[in-house]
């Protein structure tokens, strides 16, 4: 079996199409805490003033989200895994200015129908 799950073969849903579940491996996540940095947060603050999307703080998050995905898919892929479903995000401010991002799911094993 390769050693990475193809993103195709993640999922929100408790099913794949196409796909028939053979084994439920168990949960599997990725974490990551993240903190803003003073440049950061001082480059936000000036985009504040202006209102609308605050771009430094978009990019941070998409960031986090995406290592905490990549994280997840990992720890699946030496659990045996090729697929997760029931994938979902959470993010929890441990202090101020720290955030962790856990992306989870349900790692399984599918074949094609």
């Amino acid at each position: 079996m390769d050693d990475s799950i193809e993103k195709h073969l993640v999922t929100t849903a408790f099913e794949l199409d196409q796909y028939i579940i053979v084994k439920n491996l168990g949960i599997t996540r990725g974490i990551i805490v993240r903190s803003r940095s003073i440049i950061g947060n001082i480059g936000a603050g000036i985009q504040t003033l202006f209102g609308g999307n605050i771009t430094l703080y978009t990019a941070l998050c998409e960031q986090a989200r995406e290592h905490a995905f990549e994280l997840m898919l990992e720890h699946a892929a030496q659990m045996g895994a090729n697929a997760v479903i029931g994938f979902r995000y959470d993010a929890t401010e441990v202090a101020p200015g720290v955030t962790e991002v856990l992306a989870y799911g349900t790692a399984v094993v599918v074949e094609p129908k």
